[in-house]
């Protein structure tokens, strides 16, 4: 692919993610304010309160206000990327969703990840033809965890680490992690992410290995592998050398798409599993009635969705001349 192609395919995909966060934080802004309550009813009604008290706490945020004056305000920050102070934490919405988002996007490269070591090799095996009863137990097994909700799995998982106490069931780190050697915390953190990726990660490696294994299966039939085939070259080295690769482009295609599964599975995930991502930040916020924070979030899983497409697509079009049109430039 040419530089200039890149380039112009680059800023139209920047262009959309930004348009993309304005438009899902904005939308969120009119949902939270056309919903029942705010933060000063949710953080500061109760037994003692005053009227005069809420009407200065909601004075003093700004919720007073006509909605188009809220907003024409955030929006004068959010064009210079200044998402606003969190209600409740008093602190910069950016520098909580980006750490919250860093330990999201820890979680998902890793489900990714695992899903891909995983599902692809056993899509290989399972559409290779070359052992019958090892594909049978896999398609089973596959679709088995394609029935199974994020969410279940994620509670199953917990609840055999909670039983077994063979893996911790919440947070990222454990009391005291700080005391500990660098390779110490490391492996701290390593054993925490074991069970909200395997529960992330468990239907992604199903999807995966059906998809590739179908794949595998439509491209044995292609002359170059029948070819090869005829010239005695073994069917094991024909699979995993020649075939493959051919098979990667309905596997990649999907990629993008993952990404919402990803993110909308971590979300609930992290509740599950006490995981402090992303998802749980956006609950408190929604919980709290945290506009400028609920705002926030949206607008970082915007951002997300955006980031991951564009580098599907780029991946999907080095390895499928096919798809380069797409981009901008015609196939060989």
């Amino acid at each position: 692919m040419g530089t200039q192609t890149i380039l112009r395919f680059l800023l139209k995909r920047l262009a959309a993610a930004v348009l993309l966060m304005f438009l899902a934080a904005s939308s969120m802004l009119v949902l939270l304010h056309f919903a029942s309550g705010d933060i000063v009813s949710s953080e500061f009604y109760g037994p003692g309160t005053t009227r005069e008290f809420l009407t200065k706490e909601r004075a003093r945020l700004g919720l007073d206000r006509p909605f188009a004056e809220q907003y024409a305000s955030w929006l004068a920050h959010a064009l210079r990327f200044d998402w606003g102070t969190s209600y409740r934490f008093r602190s910069p919405v950016t520098t909580l969703v980006t750490t919250r988002a860093i330990n999201t996007a820890v979680l998902l490269t890793a489900a990714l990840a695992v899903g891909t070591l995983i599902g692809l090799p056993l899509g290989v095996i399972a559409g290779g033809g070359r052992a019958p009863f090892v594909g049978w137990i896999v398609r089973v097994a596959s679709l088995l965890a394609l029935s199974l909700p994020s969410l279940l799995t994620s509670i199953v998982f917990a609840w055999i680490g909670a039983r077994t106490g063979w893996f911790p069931i919440g947070g990222m780190t454990s009391v005291g992690v700080a005391d500990l050697s660098i390779a110490a915390r490391a492996s701290d953190f390593g054993w925490h992410l074991v069970l909200p990726t395997l529960s992330l990660a468990l239907p992604l490696v199903a999807t995966l290995e059906r998809l590739q294994a179908d794949a595998v299966t439509a491209t044995r039939t292609e002359p170059f592998v029948l070819g090869a085939l005829a010239r005695g070259v073994p069917s094991a080295r024909v699979i995993w050398r020649d075939v493959w690769r051919p098979a990667l482009g309905p596997v990649l295609a999907i990629y993008g798409l993952a990404a919402g599964y990803l993110l909308s599975g971590s979300f609930a995930i992290e509740l599950v599993t006490g995981w402090p991502g992303l998802g749980r930040l956006m609950l408190d916020a929604l919980t709290t009635r945290d506009v400028p924070l609920a705002a926030g979030c949206a607008a970082a899983a915007a951002l997300f969705l955006s980031l991951w497409t564009m580098i599907s697509e780029l991946v999907l079009a080095a390895f499928d001349p096919r798809t380069r049109a797409a981009i901008g430039e015609p196939s060989a």
